[in-house]
């Protein structure tokens, strides 16, 4: 063990090292050697010092340097050096984080987590959390104790009796609702041509008078940072609306969530904190290691009641127990790389870290806007849509550019316009990164622009 200990220490230093100078996508070279990690499984063991060596000699060329300054491609956050070492020890510790006598220390610094990021998002204080894989289950799970609670109202038990014969639930989500949500609701037997779609405006956000009034079991899906443009739709009227008829409101916040926890971005999330359920992933902005969702659930009663289990083996203190909160009962600690995210950046860091990412993306859009390059949308947060003309102009631009490799960024089509979306997450991400990979975009465009 001590061997590959200090295998590790010299190989993550040296992985560091290279990371800002090498391409931020591998090489298909790269890419083509990882068939030699496809051999028959032998008969006998094999040291494990060797077995590390060739998965990093192997392995680490063929990597996305997403834990570097210049990768924009989706909304990946690389890993704070606390939250990363917080995670290596984790796995030292190797701890089932699903019941409090498995892991009392995973239990308490989740129980911690909780208040802690209850305050700084600034959301009701006796929400309930869970600690998830990414925001598909964060949504997933907050959607369960939706249809949980909008259900027990009218006096039906969803967890005992199912859906056969079930009242009907209305959904109600704008027509940029994001695909993970859709899943979460496929996933729940609530399905997704069922679902009632608002038109938005231009910049994604759901026009909150279209929404239609119901008198059912209701549940509305809004967004806190569209995927493409970052934009928010009107929370305040959402929910005033939804309270008018009864209905549950969930937010899908994956990574605009964390706007409110900075005054400079408020005006973005008002109303927020009158919903009923929030999802986020704390790999986005909190930049801990993958994976790391979390979802808050107002309504205790109803997230424990959708998600709590109980055997006769399962021993339960009187303690929080994680796994009331989670679909999941054994699962990793990612509590543990959370509170060690936290108490590093502390509220100013985190403030400080989200305004200087946003800040970037005005710098970056400004900077290709002075070269005649057309940008979408409004920046209100993190995220830049480009437009290079037609969309074989700005699939070959965006092809290039990610061959280039001195960033990289993806497309997408955006309200029937093929786009190059640019996000911004990293606390690595320097104002010299951001004027680097704009010229380097730029040159790439007018070379192909005249090729």
């Amino acid at each position: 063990m001590k061997e590959i200990i200090d295998n590790f220490s010299s190989i993550a230093k040296k992985y560091f090292d290279e990371i800002e100078t090498r391409n931020v996508f591998p090489s298909r070279e790269a890419i083509d050697n990882l068939k030699k990690l496809d051999v028959p499984l032998q008969e006998t063991s094999i040291n494990p010092a060797q077995v590390f060596q060739e998965i990093d000699e192997i392995g680490s060329p063929a990597t996305v340097a997403s834990a570097g300054r210049r990768y924009f491609g989706f909304v990946i956050g690389g890993a704070l050096p606390a939250a990363l070492a917080a995670n290596l020890l984790a796995g030292v510790w190797d701890q089932n984080a699903g019941i409090e006598a498995a892991s009392p220390i995973s239990s308490f610094l989740e129980e911690i987590c909780r208040k802690w990021l209850l305050e700084i998002l600034d959301l009701p204080a006796e929400a309930g959390i869970g600690f998830v894989t990414g925001a598909t289950m964060a949504n997933f799970t907050a959607l369960a104790a939706a249809r949980h609670g909008v259900l027990k109202k009218i006096g039906w038990d969803v967890e005992e009796d199912g859906l056969f014969g079930a009242p009907p639930i209305n959904i109600i989500v704008g027509d940029e609702v994001h695909v993970s949500v859709l899943k979460a609701l496929s996933m729940l037997g609530l399905g997704r041509n069922r679902i009632i779609r608002v038109p938005v405006d231009n910049q994604g956000r759901m026009k909150a008078e279209l929404i239609p009034n119901k008198s059912e079991p209701t549940i509305i899906c809004m967004q806190a940072g569209n995927v493409n443009t970052g934009a928010f739709d009107p929370a305040d009227s959402i929910c005033k609306t939804a309270k008018n008829m009864n209905a549950w409101v969930h937010i899908d916040g994956a990574f605009g969530l964390w706007a409110k926890a900075t005054p400079n971005r408020n005006n973005l999330t008002n109303g927020i904190e009158e919903a009923d359920s929030w999802a986020t992933d704390a790999h986005k902005w909190l930049n801990v290691p993958y994976d790391s969702g979390i979802v808050f659930v107002r309504d205790v009663k109803s997230l424990t009641a959708s998600m709590s289990t109980s055997a006769a083996y399962l021993i339960e203190g009187k303690k929080r127990e994680p796994f009331y909160y989670v679909p999941e009962i054994s699962r990793r600690s990612r509590g543990i790389e959370i509170w060690a995210a936290l108490r590093s950046l502390g509220k100013k860091g985190l403030r400080d870290l989200i305004n200087r990412n946003c800040e970037y993306a005005n710098i970056f859009a400004e900077r290709l806007q002075r070269k005649g390059i057309t940008i979408l949308n409004e920046i209100v947060l993190n995220q830049i849509l480009v437009s290079f003309g037609n969309s074989d102009y700005t699939n070959r631009v965006i092809k290039r550019v990610q061959e280039d490799g001195t960033c990289w960024c993806g497309g997408t089509v955006w309200q029937k316009q093929t786009a190059m979306r640019i996000s911004i997450s990293s606390w690595k991400t320097t104002e010299e990164d951001i004027i680097k990979s704009a010229d380097a975009i730029i040159k790439i465009a007018s070379d192909e622009k005249y090729s």
